[in-house]
């Protein structure tokens, strides 16, 4: 595989049953930095995406087969593969998505993680053994298990982190035995077409990995397709809410939005949450679903740890995310840049205090700070997915809790704090995925079970729980 110049314009075909097809769709994607064309991507037609879950389908039977240290073999195959070609594809991922090289970088070396612990899990496949005899019925009977793939795995993949949550879905259907149909995020097409050549070339099945690129009908197209039997989701709530209706029956992880919602209690390191609270709410400039966005601080510190946010703000640089020494890049594109800004003045208008940033340079949007927001707003109650921290002051730590749980949301719940007590209040009380004690909503080291409940989704994602959700468990009864 060739090295990247910076200027190269990368071309992302369709991947059907092992094969490179190119269609009459041609999509630019743009540079969100400098409006330059980085990829030609092929949109899949209908007809594509019958033929690659079609493809998946005759090629799950031949990976079901595949032996579980084969599998795993594989899979740190890619990792190798992947690791060597770090460079090339961190600077394709921040020519796509604005991301700063230094946030792509730290994506790659995730991601390889992610490959080796799922070669892991690959020959941790275990079933169990039933103790019958603890009913009359089944004395001197044995009921034993074990797990088998579960089929064709249908994967919808964000722009935000394409690679990573690539691995997240791909590294553990393989290792389970699985076939796959992934659609790639347009914005990051051309990333994920050089990664999955690194798939490709370490010898799974034909067929048993297909890649489409398209908007959201090929993904759509692809989950409502009956030969998949699991759909693995990341994205926005109304995406999930269409993957789920049309699932029905079929098991699913949905990694949905957040409201990122983190706390600095009366007894928080300052210094702590304020710089992990402006490193996690303008990261990725805010485009997470986990980005700190709702702040909470108690009101004996409110004022302290604002002066200490600013003080870190204004540190920041924004530029070129090509430079190591760029903290933000731009937003996705020219439609969400207008739609943060929007937002931020909507807040205003209704009350809001503007303590830092508000403004856009083209796609720049530059880091900014709310104060006093009605609870009620949109930029409180609906995810922004951009480089923007609402501030809200409180006095007792119940009406935060009852705030959040009321949200509909609940990814991760970050806390500031040095009482046991007042973490095990919110650990007890809130309703999300994780309480993380001295760190902000954005907290996800990759083998930890990840997700969201209500309107942030349903399923837990790591390796180990996504090969577990990934494989049927089939008891056999001997009387």
């Amino acid at each position: 595989m060739s090295n990247l110049n910076a200027s190269d314009v990368a071309v992302a075909s369709c991947l059907i049953d092992g094969q490179a097809v190119q269609t009459d769709a041609c999509h630019e994607v743009l540079s969100p930095y400098d409006g330059g064309v980085v990829t030609r991507a092929f949109f899949a037609s209908p007809a594509l995406v019958a033929q690659s879950a079609q493809a998946a389908s005759l090629a799950s039977h031949a990976m079901a087969r595949r032996p579980a240290h084969e599998r795993a073999q594989r899979l740190q195959q890619v990792a190798e593969s992947v690791s060597e070609d770090t460079e090339n594809l961190a600077t394709l991922l921040s020519r796509e998505t604005g991301k700063t090289l230094r946030e792509s970088r730290f994506e790659l070396g995730r991601s390889v993680g992610v490959l080796r612990l799922c070669a892991q899990e690959a020959v941790q496949i275990a079933g169990r053994q039933i103790p019958l005899d603890a009913s009359a019925l089944g004395v001197n009977k044995l009921a034993v298990s074990k797990r088998f793939p579960i089929g064709v795995v249908a994967m919808v993949v964000p722009f935000n982190a394409p690679v990573n949550l690539t691995c997240h879905k791909l590294g553990p259907a393989l290792a389970a035995g699985n076939a796959c149909v992934i659609k790639t995020p347009p914005e990051a097409s051309g990333t994920l077409s050089r990664f999955m050549q690194h798939v490709l070339n370490a010898g799974f099945p034909s067929g048993a990995i297909n890649m489409l690129h398209g908007g959201a009908d090929v993904g759509q197209a692809i989950v409502e397709n009956p030969r998949v039997d699991f759909i693995s989701f990341t994205g926005s709530l109304l995406g999930g809410r269409a993957v789920k209706a049309a699932a029905g029956l079929r098991p699913c992880i949905l990694e949905l939005g957040g409201l990122g919602p983190t706390v600095v209690h009366a007894d928080a390191d300052l210094a702590l949450a304020a710089t992990s609270c402006v490193a996690a709410g303008y990261r990725l400039a805010g485009q997470s679903c986990a980005s700190v966005q709702n702040v909470f601080v108690h009101e004996s510190v409110a004022l302290q740890f604002e002066k200490a946010m600013l003080d870190r703000i204004k540190n920041l640089k924004l530029g070129d995310p090509l430079d190591l020494q760029t903290d933000l890049g731009p937003v996705i594109n020219t439609a969400a840049a207008e739609r943060i800004i929007a937002r931020i003045q909507e807040a205003m208008d209704g009350g809001a205090k503007l303590l830092a940033g508000g403004k856009r340079d083209n796609n720049m949007v530059h880091p900014t700070l709310l104060s006093n927001v009605k609870l009620s707003s949109r930029a409180v109650c609906e995810e922004i997915f951009g480089p923007v921290v609402l501030l809200h002051s409180y006095s007792d730590l119940k009406d935060v809790i009852h705030w959040v749980n009321e949200s509909g949301f609940g990814i991760n719940f970050g806390l500031f704090t040095q009482s046991i007590a007042v973490a095990m209040q919110a650990h007890q009380n809130v309703i999300t995925g994780a309480v993380i004690v001295n760190g902000s909503s954005t907290f996800r080291p990759d083998q930890m079970p990840y997700g969201g409940d209500r309107h942030s989704g349903y399923g837990r994602e790591c390796p180990s729980d996504t090969v577990r959700a990934m494989t049927r468990e089939r008891l056999i009864v001997f009387q």
